[in-house]
């Protein structure tokens, strides 16, 4: 219908409704000596790309991997030099803090964007993301927001970015003091996970890791809680075997949430993988960092697990196998920082972190808890005095 202006009777614009649905696929690989050259994989994953090769890549390379793998930067260049018909690398491989620092420092997001300009990287072309969790969310974050959307290949380097970050969607740095201000939501092209990383793996990254792993048993599969549990002292003492089968099941089960929840990029109030989180995410910040996010999500999950059981909702002995596997697996499951300020005005208060966990979705608080291992339910508000009695229960 052609609407005549020059008529001056009134007419009535109807919205116009339209659905749109985007459909993403990746892949999460294993397999041991990525960039050794007689393997294959990265170079498949780039030459499933059908369109014209070679394709244009710029490597991103954690700094605190170099300290143990001396070697990468030149092993990165030999490989890519020997499937040069299939990938091309673009200038030397950047390198940027490990850990905490890189989502801290916004000038490192600048510099990897001056790289993706200088090198001429478009959307036909692939970031090589090489590192822990908290570099994969700056790299991540940077993909993203170039050219608004540059194929990114992550090769998490411990056990936490691949069991958990570097398998979801979730990019993103801190600002203005909370975790991950600002980010955005990208798919990767693919996922790479190098198990040969995880050996030179320090006690406390290699533990950490685990925590996530703990998390999704608990909230998704009580037989995968069970595994852990029972094999938590072969964990402990760095059982390569073991730590493999934790990897996978962790991955397959925060990629069904990913695909089958409805909600991949969190629209709505609910982060139910985020169990045990909107302490943890406080804990990080109250100690400057001191805490790794795997430790501090140890803690949060024992502070969620041991406020359910005062709830009535977690039976008592569910809740002392929780805190008892936690241990065996070498956490601490209190800080000082839990209760260096009881006053919510405080800015050191832990409190004010139910605050900033919702505000970082907004809508209404939804806190993931415990009626069962394996068994989730989701509230709405909380009692901070029986948060504080939980506290007081994990000082003793």
């Amino acid at each position: 219908m052609i609407l005549d202006i020059r008529r001056k009777t009134k007419f009535n614009l109807q919205p116009i409704h339209q659905r749109v649905e985007v459909t993403f696929n990746y892949s999460v690989h294993f397999t041991n000596g990525i960039f050794n050259l007689d393997n294959p994989l990265l170079a498949q994953v780039i030459a499933n790309d059908r369109e014209a090769k070679p394709k244009k890549v710029v490597a991103v390379v954690d700094g605190g991997l170099l300290e143990f793998q001396r070697q990468l930067l030149q092993q990165l260049r030999e490989y890519c030099d020997r499937h040069s018909d299939i990938l091309r690398l673009c200038g030397l491989p950047l390198v940027v803090p490990g850990g905490e620092a890189a989502k801290n420092n916004p000038q490192l997001l600048e510099e990897i964007h001056q790289l993706i300009d200088a090198q001429s990287i478009c959307r036909h072309s692939y970031i090589i993301a090489v590192g822990g969790g908290a570099v994969l969310d700056l790299i991540g974050y940077a993909a993203a927001t170039a050219h608004r959307g540059i194929r990114l290949i992550r090769i998490p380097t411990t056990v936490l970015s691949q069991n958990d970050s570097a398998v979801g969607v979730k990019n993103g740095i801190n600002a203005f003091d909370k975790k991950n201000f600002l980010g955005s939501f990208a798919p990767p092209y693919a996922v790479l996970n190098d198990f040969d990383f995880l050996s030179s793996l320090n006690e406390r990254d290699w533990r950490g890791g685990i925590a996530e792993a703990v998390k999704v048993a608990l909230i998704r599969d009580a037989d995968f809680f069970e595994f852990i549990s029972n094999n938590a002292l072969l964990l402990a003492r760095r059982n390569m075997e073991v730590m493999q089968q934790v990897i996978y099941r962790c991955a397959q089960l925060h990629l069904q949430h990913i695909a089958s929840s409805g909600d991949a990029f969190e629209m709505g109030s609910s982060r139910p993988l985020d169990f045990g989180h909107w302490a943890a995410h406080k804990l990080e910040q109250l100690t400057n960092y001191g805490l790794r996010h795997g430790e501090a999500v140890a803690i949060g999950i024992a502070l969620d697990s041991t406020y359910s059981y005062l709830q009535g909702m977690l039976p008592h002995s569910d809740w002392q196998k929780i805190l008892n596997t936690l241990k065996t697996l070498g956490f601490q499951i209190y800080v000082p920082e839990l209760t260096e300020q009881s006053q919510i005005e405080h800015p050191r208060c832990l409190f004010r972190g139910l605050n900033e966990f919702r505000e970082h979705l907004g809508g209404q608080l939804t806190i993931t808890l415990l009626q069962g291992i394996g068994e989730e339910v989701e509230v709405h508000s909380v009692d901070i005095s029986l948060y504080q009695q939980a506290i007081t229960l994990l000082s003793d």
